[in-house]
Protein backbone atom coordinates (compact mmCIF):
# COMPACT_ATOMS: atom_id res chain seq x y z
CA UNK A 1 0.00 0.00 0.00
CA UNK A 2 1.26 3.47 -0.85
CA UNK A 3 0.23 6.70 0.85
CA UNK A 4 0.47 10.06 -0.87
CA UNK A 5 -0.40 13.62 0.03
CA UNK A 6 -0.48 16.87 -1.89
CA UNK A 7 2.12 19.57 -1.40
CA UNK A 8 -0.42 21.64 0.52
CA UNK A 9 -0.85 18.87 3.08
CA UNK A 10 0.72 21.00 5.79
CA UNK A 11 -2.77 22.40 6.33
CA UNK A 12 -4.36 18.96 6.45
CA UNK A 13 -5.74 17.49 9.64
CA UNK A 14 -4.84 13.97 8.51
CA UNK A 15 -1.21 12.94 8.16
CA UNK A 16 0.96 9.96 9.07
CA UNK A 17 4.29 9.07 10.56
CA UNK A 18 6.24 5.90 11.11
CA UNK A 19 3.76 4.67 13.71
CA UNK A 20 0.26 5.48 12.55
CA UNK A 21 -2.18 7.80 10.88
CA UNK A 22 -2.28 11.12 12.72
CA UNK A 23 -5.70 12.80 12.96
CA UNK A 24 -5.90 16.27 14.47
CA UNK A 25 -2.42 15.83 15.89
CA UNK A 26 -3.12 12.47 17.51
CA UNK A 27 -1.83 9.08 16.46
CA UNK A 28 -4.61 6.55 16.17
CA UNK A 29 -5.05 2.78 16.23
CA UNK A 30 -7.91 2.34 13.77
CA UNK A 31 -10.20 -0.55 12.90
CA UNK A 32 -11.77 -0.27 9.49
CA UNK A 33 -14.40 -2.34 7.78
CA UNK A 34 -15.54 -2.75 4.20
CA UNK A 35 -19.23 -2.14 3.51
CA UNK A 36 -20.03 -1.59 -0.19
CA UNK A 37 -23.00 0.74 -0.62
CA UNK A 38 -24.34 -0.83 -3.89
CA UNK A 39 -24.41 -4.27 -2.28
CA UNK A 40 -27.18 -3.30 0.14
CA UNK A 41 -30.18 -0.96 0.10
CA UNK A 42 -30.02 2.63 1.42
CA UNK A 43 -32.68 1.83 4.00
CA UNK A 44 -30.26 -0.49 5.80
CA UNK A 45 -27.07 1.60 5.53
CA UNK A 46 -27.64 3.38 8.83
CA UNK A 47 -28.26 0.11 10.65
CA UNK A 48 -25.15 -1.55 9.19
CA UNK A 49 -22.93 1.41 10.05
CA UNK A 50 -24.39 1.65 13.55
CA UNK A 51 -23.69 -2.05 14.15
CA UNK A 52 -20.14 -1.62 12.85
CA UNK A 53 -19.59 1.23 15.31
CA UNK A 54 -21.01 -0.85 18.15
CA UNK A 55 -18.55 -3.57 17.13
CA UNK A 56 -15.60 -1.25 17.76
CA UNK A 57 -15.10 -0.04 14.19
CA UNK A 58 -13.65 3.43 13.50
CA UNK A 59 -13.60 3.62 9.69
CA UNK A 60 -16.04 2.54 6.97
CA UNK A 61 -14.24 1.51 3.79
CA UNK A 62 -15.91 1.29 0.37
CA UNK A 63 -14.99 1.02 -3.27
CA UNK A 64 -16.60 3.42 -5.75
CA UNK A 65 -18.24 1.51 -8.59
CA UNK A 66 -17.74 3.30 -11.91
CA UNK A 67 -20.08 1.07 -13.92
CA UNK A 68 -22.99 1.94 -11.65
CA UNK A 69 -22.29 5.67 -11.62
CA UNK A 70 -21.70 6.22 -15.36
CA UNK A 71 -23.87 3.68 -17.22
CA UNK A 72 -23.28 5.55 -20.49
CA UNK A 73 -20.58 8.09 -21.38
CA UNK A 74 -21.16 11.39 -19.59
CA UNK A 75 -24.45 10.29 -18.02
CA UNK A 76 -23.99 10.00 -14.27
CA UNK A 77 -26.22 8.27 -11.74
CA UNK A 78 -26.11 8.85 -7.99
CA UNK A 79 -29.48 7.61 -6.79
CA UNK A 80 -30.80 4.59 -4.89
CA UNK A 81 -28.08 2.08 -4.08
CA UNK A 82 -25.60 4.36 -5.87
CA UNK A 83 -26.26 7.45 -3.75
CA UNK A 84 -22.64 7.79 -2.68
CA UNK A 85 -23.12 11.15 -0.97
CA UNK A 86 -25.92 9.75 1.17
CA UNK A 87 -23.76 6.79 2.15
CA UNK A 88 -20.78 8.92 3.18
CA UNK A 89 -23.05 11.31 5.07
CA UNK A 90 -24.56 8.33 6.88
CA UNK A 91 -21.03 7.38 7.95
CA UNK A 92 -20.49 10.95 9.14
CA UNK A 93 -23.75 11.02 11.07
CA UNK A 94 -22.64 7.89 12.92
CA UNK A 95 -19.45 9.66 14.00
CA UNK A 96 -17.15 7.38 11.99
CA UNK A 97 -14.40 8.03 9.44
CA UNK A 98 -14.51 6.92 5.78
CA UNK A 99 -11.94 5.47 3.39
CA UNK A 100 -13.03 6.16 -0.19
CA UNK A 101 -11.43 3.73 -2.65
CA UNK A 102 -12.18 5.38 -5.99
CA UNK A 103 -10.16 3.04 -8.18
CA UNK A 104 -11.66 3.44 -10.72
CA UNK A 105 -10.64 -0.22 -11.26
CA UNK A 106 -11.83 -1.97 -8.11
CA UNK A 107 -11.88 -5.73 -8.91
CA UNK A 108 -14.03 -6.64 -5.84
CA UNK A 109 -15.47 -9.70 -7.62
CA UNK A 110 -17.48 -7.19 -9.62
CA UNK A 111 -18.33 -7.74 -13.29
CA UNK A 112 -15.68 -6.15 -15.53
CA UNK A 113 -13.73 -5.09 -12.44
CA UNK A 114 -16.16 -2.23 -11.88
CA UNK A 115 -15.49 -0.62 -15.27
CA UNK A 116 -18.51 0.35 -17.39
CA UNK A 117 -18.78 -1.94 -20.42
CA UNK A 118 -18.97 1.00 -22.84
CA UNK A 119 -15.37 1.84 -21.94
CA UNK A 120 -14.25 -1.28 -23.77
CA UNK A 121 -15.42 0.12 -27.12
CA UNK A 122 -13.55 3.42 -26.95
CA UNK A 123 -11.36 3.96 -30.05
CA UNK A 124 -7.77 2.89 -29.43
CA UNK A 125 -8.32 2.19 -25.76
CA UNK A 126 -6.10 -0.08 -23.69
CA UNK A 127 -6.94 -0.48 -20.00
CA UNK A 128 -4.68 0.40 -17.06
CA UNK A 129 -1.59 1.38 -18.97
CA UNK A 130 0.00 4.47 -20.52
CA UNK A 131 -2.86 4.93 -22.95
CA UNK A 132 -4.32 8.39 -23.54
CA UNK A 133 -7.97 7.36 -24.15
CA UNK A 134 -8.01 5.32 -20.95
CA UNK A 135 -6.21 7.97 -18.90
CA UNK A 136 -8.65 10.62 -20.11
CA UNK A 137 -11.65 8.49 -19.10
CA UNK A 138 -10.11 7.52 -15.77
CA UNK A 139 -9.24 11.10 -14.91
CA UNK A 140 -12.71 12.26 -15.87
CA UNK A 141 -14.41 9.82 -13.54
CA UNK A 142 -11.95 10.35 -10.68
CA UNK A 143 -12.39 14.11 -10.99
CA UNK A 144 -16.16 13.66 -10.96
CA UNK A 145 -16.08 11.72 -7.68
CA UNK A 146 -13.56 14.02 -5.99
CA UNK A 147 -15.47 17.14 -7.06
CA UNK A 148 -18.72 15.60 -5.79
CA UNK A 149 -17.15 14.87 -2.41
CA UNK A 150 -15.66 18.37 -2.25
CA UNK A 151 -18.98 20.00 -3.12
CA UNK A 152 -20.52 18.30 -0.09
CA UNK A 153 -17.52 19.07 2.19
CA UNK A 154 -16.91 15.39 2.81
CA UNK A 155 -13.11 15.28 2.97
CA UNK A 156 -11.73 15.52 6.49
CA UNK A 157 -9.81 18.65 5.49
CA UNK A 158 -13.25 20.24 4.95
CA UNK A 159 -14.72 18.90 8.17
CA UNK A 160 -16.03 15.69 6.59
CA UNK A 161 -15.40 12.01 7.44
CA UNK A 162 -13.10 10.95 4.54
CA UNK A 163 -9.60 10.49 5.94
CA UNK A 164 -8.15 8.40 3.07
CA UNK A 165 -8.73 8.01 -0.67
CA UNK A 166 -7.43 5.32 -3.00
CA UNK A 167 -6.65 5.40 -6.69
CA UNK A 168 -6.14 2.22 -8.77
CA UNK A 169 -6.21 -1.15 -7.02
CA UNK A 170 -4.00 -4.25 -6.84
CA UNK A 171 -1.83 -3.02 -9.69
CA UNK A 172 1.36 -4.93 -8.90
CA UNK A 173 0.95 -7.80 -11.39
CA UNK A 174 -0.40 -5.51 -14.10
CA UNK A 175 2.54 -3.18 -13.61
CA UNK A 176 4.98 -6.00 -14.27
CA UNK A 177 3.02 -7.13 -17.34
CA UNK A 178 2.98 -3.65 -18.89
CA UNK A 179 6.61 -2.90 -18.05
CA UNK A 180 7.70 0.66 -18.75
CA UNK A 181 4.21 1.65 -19.90
CA UNK A 182 2.79 0.43 -16.59
CA UNK A 183 5.33 2.47 -14.63
CA UNK A 184 4.56 5.55 -16.71
CA UNK A 185 0.83 5.06 -16.13
CA UNK A 186 1.06 4.68 -12.37
CA UNK A 187 3.40 7.66 -12.16
CA UNK A 188 0.85 9.71 -14.11
CA UNK A 189 -2.01 8.42 -11.95
CA UNK A 190 -0.21 9.34 -8.73
CA UNK A 191 0.49 12.88 -9.91
CA UNK A 192 -3.09 13.18 -11.15
CA UNK A 193 -4.50 12.09 -7.78
CA UNK A 194 -2.19 14.28 -5.72
CA UNK A 195 -3.01 17.25 -7.94
CA UNK A 196 -6.68 17.05 -6.98
CA UNK A 197 -5.90 18.65 -3.62
CA UNK A 198 -8.23 16.66 -1.41
CA UNK A 199 -6.24 17.55 1.70
CA UNK A 200 -6.11 13.91 2.83
CA UNK A 201 -3.64 11.12 2.03
CA UNK A 202 -4.02 8.99 -1.08
CA UNK A 203 -3.50 5.25 -0.81
CA UNK A 204 -2.46 2.78 -3.47
CA UNK A 205 -2.87 -0.91 -2.76
CA UNK A 206 -0.51 -3.68 -3.86
CA UNK A 207 2.02 -1.76 -5.94
CA UNK A 208 5.75 -2.13 -5.38
CA UNK A 209 7.38 -0.51 -8.40
CA UNK A 210 5.95 2.99 -8.75
CA UNK A 211 7.90 6.02 -9.92
CA UNK A 212 8.41 9.48 -8.45
CA UNK A 213 6.45 11.03 -6.79
CA UNK A 214 5.29 7.57 -5.77
CA UNK A 215 8.07 5.83 -3.92
CA UNK A 216 8.27 2.03 -4.04
CA UNK A 217 6.22 0.06 -1.54
CA UNK A 218 6.31 -3.62 -0.77
CA UNK A 219 3.30 -5.67 0.23
CA UNK A 220 3.48 -9.29 1.27
CA UNK A 221 0.71 -11.75 0.62
CA UNK A 222 1.45 -13.78 3.71
CA UNK A 223 -0.81 -16.82 3.52
CA UNK A 224 -0.29 -19.06 6.53
CA UNK A 225 -1.84 -22.45 6.92
CA UNK A 226 -3.07 -23.66 10.29
CA UNK A 227 -5.42 -26.37 11.49
CA UNK A 228 -8.05 -23.65 11.21
CA UNK A 229 -8.21 -21.48 8.08
CA UNK A 230 -6.26 -18.84 6.20
CA UNK A 231 -5.69 -15.11 6.25
CA UNK A 232 -4.30 -12.85 3.58
CA UNK A 233 -2.12 -10.16 5.13
CA UNK A 234 -1.51 -7.17 2.95
CA UNK A 235 1.26 -5.35 4.84
CA UNK A 236 2.56 -2.04 3.60
CA UNK A 237 6.16 -1.13 4.22
CA UNK A 238 6.37 2.37 2.74
CA UNK A 239 4.22 5.46 3.06
CA UNK A 240 4.88 8.26 0.67
CA UNK A 241 4.98 12.04 0.73
CA UNK A 242 5.57 13.75 -2.59
CA UNK A 243 9.27 13.75 -3.37
CA UNK A 244 10.42 11.51 -0.54
CA UNK A 245 9.71 8.19 1.13
CA UNK A 246 10.46 6.53 4.43
CA UNK A 247 10.13 2.85 5.33
CA UNK A 248 7.29 2.15 7.74
CA UNK A 249 6.91 -1.55 8.57
CA UNK A 250 3.56 -3.09 9.34
CA UNK A 251 1.29 -0.04 9.32
CA UNK A 252 -1.72 -1.32 7.33
CA UNK A 253 -3.41 -4.69 7.17
CA UNK A 254 -6.29 -5.99 5.08
CA UNK A 255 -7.93 -9.10 6.55
CA UNK A 256 -9.46 -10.89 3.58
CA UNK A 257 -11.97 -13.73 3.36
CA UNK A 258 -12.59 -15.70 0.17
CA UNK A 259 -15.81 -15.19 -1.75
CA UNK A 260 -18.22 -17.99 -2.62
CA UNK A 261 -18.59 -19.74 -5.99
CA UNK A 262 -21.51 -21.76 -7.31
CA UNK A 263 -20.73 -25.43 -6.76
CA UNK A 264 -17.83 -24.61 -4.45
CA UNK A 265 -17.41 -24.94 -0.69
CA UNK A 266 -18.73 -22.36 1.74
CA UNK A 267 -15.60 -20.85 3.25
CA UNK A 268 -15.82 -20.26 6.98
CA UNK A 269 -13.00 -19.01 9.14
CA UNK A 270 -13.04 -19.48 12.91
CA UNK A 271 -13.02 -16.13 14.64
CA UNK A 272 -10.28 -17.33 17.00
CA UNK A 273 -7.90 -17.57 14.04
CA UNK A 274 -8.95 -14.20 12.66
CA UNK A 275 -8.47 -12.57 16.07
CA UNK A 276 -5.04 -14.21 16.34
CA UNK A 277 -3.99 -12.75 12.99
CA UNK A 278 -5.17 -9.25 13.89
CA UNK A 279 -3.50 -9.46 17.30
CA UNK A 280 -0.27 -10.65 15.70
CA UNK A 281 -0.32 -7.70 13.31
CA UNK A 282 -0.86 -5.17 16.10
CA UNK A 283 1.85 -6.69 18.27
CA UNK A 284 4.32 -6.20 15.41
CA UNK A 285 3.59 -2.47 15.40
CA UNK A 286 0.62 -2.30 13.03
CA UNK A 287 -1.95 0.41 13.53
CA UNK A 288 -4.68 0.15 10.85
CA UNK A 289 -6.76 -2.99 10.25
CA UNK A 290 -9.47 -3.35 7.60
CA UNK A 291 -11.88 -6.29 7.48
CA UNK A 292 -12.89 -7.31 3.97
CA UNK A 293 -15.80 -7.78 4.31
CA UNK A 294 -17.56 -6.79 7.55
CA UNK A 295 -20.89 -6.83 5.72
CA UNK A 296 -20.65 -8.25 2.20
CA UNK A 297 -24.23 -7.91 1.03
CA UNK A 298 -25.52 -8.99 -2.37
CA UNK A 299 -24.38 -8.81 -5.99
CA UNK A 300 -27.66 -7.49 -7.36
CA UNK A 301 -28.61 -8.11 -10.98
CA UNK A 302 -25.80 -9.32 -13.23
CA UNK A 303 -22.98 -7.63 -11.35
CA UNK A 304 -21.05 -10.60 -9.95
CA UNK A 305 -17.71 -10.97 -11.69
CA UNK A 306 -15.30 -13.85 -12.10
CA UNK A 307 -16.13 -17.49 -12.85
CA UNK A 308 -19.21 -18.72 -10.96
CA UNK A 309 -19.16 -15.98 -8.29
CA UNK A 310 -22.43 -16.19 -6.36
CA UNK A 311 -24.95 -13.40 -5.92
CA UNK A 312 -24.21 -13.44 -2.19
CA UNK A 313 -21.07 -11.56 -1.16
CA UNK A 314 -21.45 -12.61 2.46
CA UNK A 315 -17.82 -13.77 2.88
CA UNK A 316 -18.56 -15.25 6.33
CA UNK A 317 -18.70 -11.64 7.57
CA UNK A 318 -19.55 -10.49 11.13
CA UNK A 319 -22.79 -9.00 9.73
CA UNK A 320 -24.38 -11.42 7.28
CA UNK A 321 -25.98 -10.79 3.89
CA UNK A 322 -29.32 -9.93 5.49
CA UNK A 323 -27.90 -7.59 8.11
CA UNK A 324 -28.04 -10.12 10.94
CA UNK A 325 -25.26 -10.34 13.50
CA UNK A 326 -23.13 -13.46 13.08
CA UNK A 327 -21.92 -14.77 16.40
CA UNK A 328 -19.43 -15.51 17.79
CA UNK A 329 -17.52 -13.57 15.10
CA UNK A 330 -19.09 -10.17 15.74
CA UNK A 331 -18.84 -10.28 19.53
CA UNK A 332 -15.36 -11.79 19.72
CA UNK A 333 -13.93 -9.17 17.36
CA UNK A 334 -15.69 -6.45 19.34
CA UNK A 335 -13.97 -7.70 22.50
CA UNK A 336 -10.65 -7.79 20.62
CA UNK A 337 -11.06 -4.16 19.50
CA UNK A 338 -11.90 -3.09 23.05
CA UNK A 339 -8.82 -4.82 24.44
CA UNK A 340 -6.49 -3.28 21.84
CA UNK A 341 -7.94 0.21 22.36
CA UNK A 342 -7.09 -0.16 26.07
CA UNK A 343 -3.45 -0.46 24.91
CA UNK A 344 -3.59 2.44 22.44
CA UNK A 345 -1.56 4.91 24.53
CA UNK A 346 1.39 2.53 24.69
CA UNK A 347 0.99 1.19 21.14
CA UNK A 348 1.24 4.62 19.51
CA UNK A 349 4.10 5.78 21.74
CA UNK A 350 6.59 2.95 21.61
CA UNK A 351 8.03 0.27 19.35
CA UNK A 352 7.50 -3.34 20.39
CA UNK A 353 10.31 -5.22 22.08
CA UNK A 354 10.14 -8.98 21.54
CA UNK A 355 11.29 -11.42 24.21
CA UNK A 356 11.28 -15.20 24.01
CA UNK A 357 9.17 -16.99 26.60
CA UNK A 358 9.83 -20.50 25.26
CA UNK A 359 10.40 -22.43 22.04
CA UNK A 360 7.17 -21.20 20.47
CA UNK A 361 6.16 -18.49 22.93
CA UNK A 362 6.96 -14.79 22.80
CA UNK A 363 6.18 -11.50 24.54
CA UNK A 364 5.89 -8.25 22.61
CA UNK A 365 6.07 -5.31 25.00
CA UNK A 366 5.28 -1.62 24.37
CA UNK A 367 6.75 0.64 27.08
CA UNK A 368 6.03 4.35 26.64
CA UNK A 369 8.11 7.16 28.07
CA UNK A 370 5.11 8.29 30.12
CA UNK A 371 5.19 5.01 32.04
CA UNK A 372 2.52 3.13 30.13
CA UNK A 373 3.06 -0.54 29.35
CA UNK A 374 1.17 -3.04 27.21
CA UNK A 375 2.09 -6.61 26.37
CA UNK A 376 1.03 -9.31 23.93
CA UNK A 377 1.88 -12.87 25.01
CA UNK A 378 1.81 -15.29 22.09
CA UNK A 379 1.76 -19.06 21.87
CA UNK A 380 2.60 -20.09 18.31
CA UNK A 381 2.13 -23.79 19.05
CA UNK A 382 -1.04 -24.78 17.19
CA UNK A 383 -1.60 -27.94 19.25
CA UNK A 384 -0.32 -27.50 22.81
CA UNK A 385 -1.05 -24.97 25.53
CA UNK A 386 1.86 -23.36 27.33
CA UNK A 387 2.53 -22.00 30.81
CA UNK A 388 4.96 -19.08 30.72
CA UNK A 389 6.56 -16.62 33.11
CA UNK A 390 6.38 -12.93 32.27
CA UNK A 391 7.36 -10.14 34.69
CA UNK A 392 7.59 -12.71 37.48
CA UNK A 393 4.00 -13.84 36.91
CA UNK A 394 2.67 -17.10 35.49
CA UNK A 395 0.32 -17.11 32.49
CA UNK A 396 -1.49 -19.98 30.77
CA UNK A 397 -1.61 -19.57 26.99
CA UNK A 398 -3.99 -21.75 24.95
CA UNK A 399 -2.70 -23.19 21.65
CA UNK A 400 -2.34 -20.69 18.81
CA UNK A 401 -3.36 -17.70 20.85
CA UNK A 402 -2.42 -14.20 21.98
CA UNK A 403 -3.16 -12.78 25.42
CA UNK A 404 -3.47 -8.99 25.66
CA UNK A 405 -2.27 -7.20 28.82
CA UNK A 406 -2.98 -3.43 28.67
CA UNK A 407 -0.99 -2.87 31.91
CA UNK A 408 1.63 -5.61 31.36
CA UNK A 409 0.04 -7.48 34.26
CA UNK A 410 -3.59 -8.44 33.76
CA UNK A 411 -5.00 -10.39 30.81
CA UNK A 412 -8.16 -8.74 29.47
CA UNK A 413 -8.52 -10.82 26.31
CA UNK A 414 -7.23 -14.01 24.74
CA UNK A 415 -7.80 -14.63 21.02
CA UNK A 416 -8.64 -18.32 21.53
CA UNK A 417 -11.18 -17.81 24.33
CA UNK A 418 -14.65 -16.83 23.15
CA UNK A 419 -16.92 -15.36 25.80
CA UNK A 420 -20.15 -17.22 26.55
CA UNK A 421 -21.98 -13.95 25.87
CA UNK A 422 -20.91 -14.13 22.23
CA UNK A 423 -22.33 -17.58 21.50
Amino acid sequence: MILLMGLDSIHCKVSYDRKALVINGRRRILFSTSIHYPRSNPEIWGYLIKKAKQGGIDVIDTYVFWKGHEPSPGNYYFKGRFDLVRFIKTVQQAGLYAHLRIGPYVSAECNFGGFPVWLKYGPGISFRTDNEPFKMAMQGFTNKIVDLMKSENLFESQGGPIILSQFENEYGLSSKAFGAAGCAYIDWAAKMAVGMGTGVPWVMCKEDDALDPVAPAHLTNSLYNTLLHNLWLFLSFFFVHVGEYTPHPYLFLMAHKRFAEFGGPIHQRPVQDLAFAVGRFIQKGGSFVNYYMYHGGTNFGRTAGGPFVTTTYDNDAPIDEYGLIRQPKYGHLKDLHTAIKLCEGSLISADPVATSLGNLQQANVFSSTSGGCAAFLTNYNAKLAARVVFNDRHYNLPPWSISILPDCKNVVFNTAKVSEANH
